[in-house]
């Protein structure tokens, strides 16, 4: 691939970016999308041979018209994600092209110190004490997680049991209270 060709793809996309956010207040927040028609565009067969970056963008814009919500349309009221600002779309793209890994600092210097200073701001933020740990993760299935380890770890030091030196194995039992409501 040319660095032309990685140029067009960049330019379409961002043709295609502001085109949407432009049509944001004019487009239907959702449309009627046929299930079957989305998928037979979506699952075409694996190429055998690569194409230039720019037919995978416009392949991929045509292949899903219709089908997009437009979540950060003023009327879209369903629930918040919040990356559809300039600023966020802007960050997102620098943050990708960027591709650091912010696992720790030598592997990344400075996703690992903006990942400091977002725990910080976010600390004061919620009124949390300036010594309290805190962590950024993938997603909400990943934070569900996190949280359920947290408050595990809570009870358990109520119940007298120190995770970090006995660790978990016989540590006394914990109530866990469910129902067979789900989020889907």
């Amino acid at each position: 691939m040319s660095a032309a060709d990685g140029h067009l793809a960049l330019q379409r996309a961002f043709e295609l970016a502001v085109s949407f956010l432009d049509e944001l207040g004019r487009k239907p927040v959702s449309e009627a999308v046929d299930l079957v028609g989305l998928q037979s565009r979506l699952g075409r067969p694996l190429a055998d041979e690569p194409c230039a970056p720019e037919v995978v963008i416009a392949e991929l814009a045509r292949d899903v018209e219709g089908a997009i919500v437009r979540s950060a349309a003023g009327r879209f009221f369903g629930w918040v994600i919040g990356g559809g600002l300039p600023a966020a779309i802007a960050a997102d793209w620098l943050t990708t092209v960027w591709d650091q890994n912010a696992v720790l600092y030598g592997a990344g210097p400075a996703a690992a110190v903006v990942e400091e200073v977002v725990g910080e701001w976010i600390k004061e933020i919620l009124g949390l004490p300036a010594n309290a740990s805190f962590a950024l993760v993938t997603g909400t299935q990943m934070a569900h997680f996190t949280c359920l380890a947290a408050a595990r770890h809570a009870l358990l030091e109520r119940c007298g049991w120190d995770v970090e030196r006995n660790g978990l194995y016989g540590a006394p039992p914990i109530r866990i209270l469910c129902s067979d409501q789900h989020h889907g």
